[in-house]
């Protein structure tokens, strides 16, 4: 025994003495055998080892053919330790993009008295009445549930087709016509002596909500944002003040343009309108015959105050003006040239929608 001892006694300060370098260049010359190993004989080993590696960063592996095959046997029996699952890729085929008609969206309506009509399709009901300007199932469009959400009194529905002129219209000129909040007050109404009728005598943006200072519009802009909110403030010639927020969002083929009061809206020292009850719906889509501009718009008033105000031509009177002030300004973009680049990128950006849309669905 004691002669063991001594002979370990000789050893061991020979193997601390030897330089760690030595270890590195023998583990060196060993892994790198066993890789040629794996190489030749298990060429997925290599995937495997690697897979190892991130699955314990701080450790060295030294695999063997012996631990290879070990491994894939684990794996076919299931392994807690290594689970690999292959699924096929998820591929979802997105249709081009297409223009769409006006008899896709309203089948029910003649498209040739739509164009020939400057003024278009009006009609106004009351909460147990029923809409007549109905878009088809699948064009996706639908203003009429989030109006009827804030249970209005009175509804008024507006269609308009404006054909193109110069060039076709894109979405981009829809989001710039939408920002020139400004030139809303400059639009008027003929009146019954043929003098026109300002109805709003200023309508400016604001910082937002609760900093409600006035802002000038912004550029024109090169891109196109998916959504955006507006905060707004009207001052209509006969009540005063209107408080709004726009919102705007971008859907497959248009925009959703949609105006709330934020505020009461107060008449005098009277409150004759409660915030959130007023809405104003508008979608605009560039189909093959023109600029479809689509308008769903509710609003609640008391009892008392229906009685003394004849509402519907006071509604439409404003919903007139507020489409008057976009195809005016649709036709200022008309005459803008733009090129290829700007019509891809048009394209490439609904095209994206469509797919995010497609693969939103899927997931839910």
């Amino acid at each position: 025994m004691n002669s063991i001892l001594k002979v370990l006694g000789f050893f061991i300060p020979v193997f601390l003495l030897i330089s760690p370098l030595s270890a590195q260049t023998i583990f060196d010359e060993e892994t790198t055998a066993i890789e040629e190993s794996i190489e030749t004989e298990a060429p997925s080993a290599i995937e495997e080892l690697t897979a190892a590696e991130e699955f314990f960063p701080d450790e060295e592996l030294l695999l063997s053919e012996e631990d290879v095959s070990a491994e894939k046997s684990l794996v076919h029996e299931g392994s807690s330790e290594h689970f690999i699952f292959e699924a096929p890729d998820l591929i979802i085929e997105v249709p081009p993009f297409e223009t769409r008609s006006f008899s896709e969206l309203f089948p029910r309506i003649n498209t040739r008295m739509a164009i020939l009509s400057s003024h278009g399709f009006r009609y106004a009901f009351e909460k147990d009445g029923s809409p007549s300007i109905i878009p088809s199932i699948g064009s996706g469009i639908d203003l009429l549930s989030s109006v009827m959400e804030k249970e209005p009194s009175h509804i008024i529905e507006a269609l308009v087709l404006l054909p193109y002129k110069e060039r076709e219209l894109d979405i981009l000129d829809i989001y710039n016509t939408l920002g020139r909040i400004e030139n809303i007050k400059d639009q008027t109404l003929q009146s019954s002596s043929g003098e026109p009728v300002y109805i709003f005598k200023e309508t400016t943006r604001l910082v937002s909500a609760q900093r409600r200072r006035a802002i000038p519009d912004p550029e024109p802009a090169d891109t196109l944002p998916f959504s955006e909110t507006l905060y707004l403030r009207f001052t209509d010639a006969y009540i005063g003040s209107l408080f709004l927020r726009g919102d705007m969002s971008l859907s497959l083929y248009g925009i959703t343009y949609t105006l709330t009061n934020f505020r009461d809206v107060n008449f005098s020292i009277f409150s004759i309108m409660k915030a959130e009850r007023l809405s104003i719906n508008i979608y605009i889509e560039p189909i093959k015959e023109g600029i479809l501009i689509y308008s769903v718009s509710g609003i609640y008033l008391p009892g008392f105050i229906i009685k003394r105000v004849n509402l519907t031509p006071n509604m439409n009177a404003r919903i007139s003006v507020l489409i008057e002030w976009i195809a005016e300004g649709l036709r200022k973009q008309d005459s803008i040239t733009v090129d290829k680049e700007r019509e891809e990128y048009i394209r490439s950006i609904l095209q994206k929608n469509r797919i995010y849309r497609m693969l939103m669905e899927n997931t839910n």
